[in-house]
């Protein structure tokens, strides 16, 4: 694969899990925002007062993933009801995109219950996200998605970061054309993010870039702690800023 040099105009989704974190990626140079809650599981559905909120603040588009839980994309009768109203109520909220996945349990892309879910959707623009990284045929898949409309795929190459998924990446990008925009995402930084746009041609990149900061609290008890026993420290977070999303930005040149 012969390197190109990373194409100008590329637009920078930041993946962000709440409104403050969404103004910092927009204050750093994001042009969209996709939002979420629950990133240490891969994002999924964000609360209707945050939706809300960041559509009245945000002057760039918000796009809203829907996924009622963690873990696969196979869902429930009452599962995928709540999705159904969760596009619905993003639409009220104003926001400009939706974010969906949703396979069937031989690992293709569930297109009947994604056609539904497009159809509510619209006129907003509905992203596949990386549901598709689990499809066991990755070129049908994104045929699959042609067919249905949808205007853009996120995915790492089905690995686990973009870089190592970057010849598959490549393919999909030629494969789509101006059919549908494929959008690299997974572990994307700013030392790498130059390498995988020049190789693979995509012109819009995915990227959450955030530090982990100190809370403010000064009374700390650390006896106990709210989740699981894998979690992140109790009294720091992981939080989006305007340098790190500028970093990004300043990468693309």
């Amino acid at each position: 694969m012969t390197p190109r040099s990373t194409p100008p105009g590329i637009t920078l989704e930041m993946c962000v899990d709440s409104v403050d974190a969404a103004l910092a990626a927009e204050a750093g140079g994001a042009d969209r925002v996709e939002l979420c809650a629950n990133l240490l599981e891969g994002g999924t559905t964000p609360s209707p007062g945050t939706i809300a909120l960041a559509c009245e603040r945000l002057a760039i588009p918000v796009h809203v993933i829907v996924r009622p839980r963690g873990g696969d994309f196979l869902y429930t009768d009452a599962e995928f009801e709540v999705m159904r109203r969760d596009v619905l109520a993003a639409k009220a909220a104003g926001a400009r995109g939706v974010v969906i996945g949703l396979l069937t349990a031989e690992g293709d892309v569930d297109v009947e219950r994604t056609a539904e879910l497009i159809a509510l959707a619209r006129p907003m623009s509905v992203t596949f996200h990386r549901a598709f990284d689990m499809a066991r045929d990755p070129y049908g898949a994104i045929e699959a998605l042609v067919g249905l409309g949808v205007e853009r795929l996120l995915t790492s190459g089905q690995e686990a970061t973009a870089l190592e998924g970057l010849d598959l990446i490549a393919d999909l990008c030629r494969l789509a054309g101006e059919r549908l925009v494929v959008m690299p995402g997974g572990g994307i930084t700013p030392r790498n993010v130059g390498r995988i746009l020049a190789a693979s041609g995509a012109r819009e990149v995915h990227v959450h870039a955030a530090e982990m900061v100190e809370g403010p609290m000064r009374h700390r008890n650390t006896r106990c702690y709210m989740g699981g026993e894998l979690r992140p420290p109790e009294f720091a977070r992981a939080v989006t800023t305007p340098d790190a999303v500028r970093a990004v930005r300043e990468a693309l040149g």
